[in-house]
């Protein structure tokens, strides 16, 4: 069902006590418990949107489109994904396994295109993990190659067209990188998961032209996925039209801008959304109207899988609670009713 936050409402003279006697117990609950995702006493979302918006994700093994009324319109089996992408032809970009990126046609769900990172351009007997890539306006196809730890362009033919070296200071195939975006003609905006990091590199050479040392904000890292868990294990950064880099901070539980100086400008913090705790952040799509869309992976039953924001109220337009279809691990998705996004 998709939902929003219900509005304020009278609340009937027969049901003051017992939310007031809610209200009083979970105000002496420990601390610990509201560090869990659960929703603290009201549910996300009891009251519907009359229209939501269109989306394509995956979860729970299979891969969807779910229209503005939260009901399934299209599906097909579809194993674990990060990165994922709605082509103009309607067709679907998507991972398949560790290391391939393939084009399913929509209508007939066949694959009608596919590259193997791990078989390809040097690669072969090399331990290959790919996170992110992205479809390019000449045609080429954007891949970042986590293990290799470098940026491919190649053709549909599979050619090599450039590659960019990447520095990664704790290197592993699982998390060199996450989402990885061209910014422009030659800059790449890569988040380094394992290091906390955000870097833009110059295309080819792989010189280092910006980066962002995600902050832990005094905490120390706890392992995990859940909301309990924390670190710097950033997951997507988009650059905004005013210059600020936006970072969703993975296991950091939030959303930053940060200025090309390095200063936080604006923050959303765990806990910051009336009655949604936020846990492992990771889709970020910047909407024509200025809304944030963002991912909210491994939160757990009775929270949102994706929410959108307006950041300069933090009131929240929207949520998409699916979580009984997709599951606890929804790492990517995007809007397709949305006619010009940053994401």
């Amino acid at each position: 069902m998709i939902t929003k936050p219900p509005r304020s409402r009278r609340i009937p003279a027969r049901n003051t006590i017992a939310v007031t006697f809610a209200f009083l117990l979970a105000m002496a609950l420990p601390c610990c418990w509201l560090s869990s995702c659960a929703a603290p006493g009201w549910s996300v979302g009891s009251q519907a949107l009359p229209q939501g918006h269109r989306v394509l994700t995956q979860g729970n093994g299979i891969l969807a489109v779910v229209d503005r009324d939260g009901q399934l319109e299209w599906s097909m089996p579809w194993g674990s994904i990060h990165d994922i992408h709605r082509l103009p032809s309607g067709n679907i970009l998507v991972q398949r396994g560790s290391s391939e990126v393939v084009e399913i046609d929509f209508k007939s769900q066949q694959v009608v295109w596919s590259y193997d990172s791990a078989r390809a351009n040097g690669n072969e007997g090399r331990a290959v993990e790919v996170h992110a890539f992205q479809p390019l306006k000449n045609g080429l196809l954007m891949i970042a190659e986590s293990g290799p730890a470098r940026i491919i362009e190649v053709d549909r033919q599979g050619r090599l067209v450039s590659k960019t070296p990447l520095k990664v200071d704790r290197p592993h195939p699982h998390s060199d990188t996450r989402l990885v975006r061209k910014i422009s003609a030659d800059r790449y905006l890569v988040c380094h998961e394992r290091d906390g990091v955000v870097r833009e590199y110059q295309q080819g050479s792989g010189k280092i032209v910006w980066e962002y040392d995600v902050p832990m904000f005094d905490r120390k890292p706890v392992g995990g996925h859940g909301p309990e868990s924390f670190g710097d294990q950033c997951f997507c950064a988009l650059r905004l039209d005013n210059g600020n880099t936006l970072i969703t901070t993975g296991n950091g539980h939030g959303v930053i801008e940060v200025s090309a100086d390095h200063q936080i400008v604006w923050r959303l913090d765990q806990y910051d959304l009336p009655q949604i705790c936020l846990s492992w952040v990771t889709t970020l799509e910047v909407l024509p109207d200025g809304h944030y869309v963002i991912g909210n992976c491994h939160a757990g039953p009775g929270q949102p899988l994706i929410i959108e924001i307006d950041p300069a109220s933090k009131e929240v337009i929207w949520t998409f609670d699916q979580f009984p279809r997709f599951g606890n691990s929804v790492p990517n998705s995007q809007l397709l009713d949305v006619t010009r996004s940053i994401r």
